[in-house]
């Protein structure tokens, strides 16, 4: 009966423990096409009430920023740099510095230059996301966009 008991309390306490992770960040993916030349990948973060992420334009010695490596193809190729709207600017005493971040969503675009009608552009991006409270450890994200 005791190891049953103990058992169960166990399966109990990993349940709890597994349902309290955190993950105030939820990442959506979609394409446009300008043209049969051209396209925008567009990569949408929804964020949590009261957390935030950084943009990529982060000073060294302040958080992670957010960042984005796009695979090779022979479909595609970048054109420009991944663009995102105008940040909050503010100062944050864990950094001691002015950090610019996003909160509530946020959508990065990046423009294809098409070699073939279409393609599936894929990538990972890496952020870090904070609260008033606390920073959760960067994260490493795949992506997969189609692009048709």
């Amino acid at each position: 009966m005791k190891k049953f008991i103990l058992t169960a309390l166990t399966s109990v306490i990993g349940t709890v423990a597994y349902s309290q992770i955190l993950a105030p960040v939820k990442w959506s993916y979609a394409a446009k096409k300008i043209d049969k030349e051209q396209a925008i990948v567009f990569i949408k973060a929804d964020i949590e009430k009261g957390w935030h992420i950084y943009s990529q334009r982060v000073a060294d010695g302040g958080p992670v920023k957010t960042s984005f490596t796009f695979d090779k193809s022979d479909d595609y190729t970048l054109s420009g740099n991944t663009s995102e709207p105008k940040a909050v600017s503010k100062y944050e005493k864990a950094f001691s510095m002015n950090v610019q971040y996003f909160e509530q969503s946020v959508i990065f675009q990046q423009k294809i230059k098409l070699k073939n009608g279409q393609t599936s552009v894929k990538g990972t991006l890496n952020y870090m996301v904070c609260s008033d409270k606390q920073c959760l450890p960067p994260e490493d994200v795949e992506f997969s966009v189609p692009v048709k």
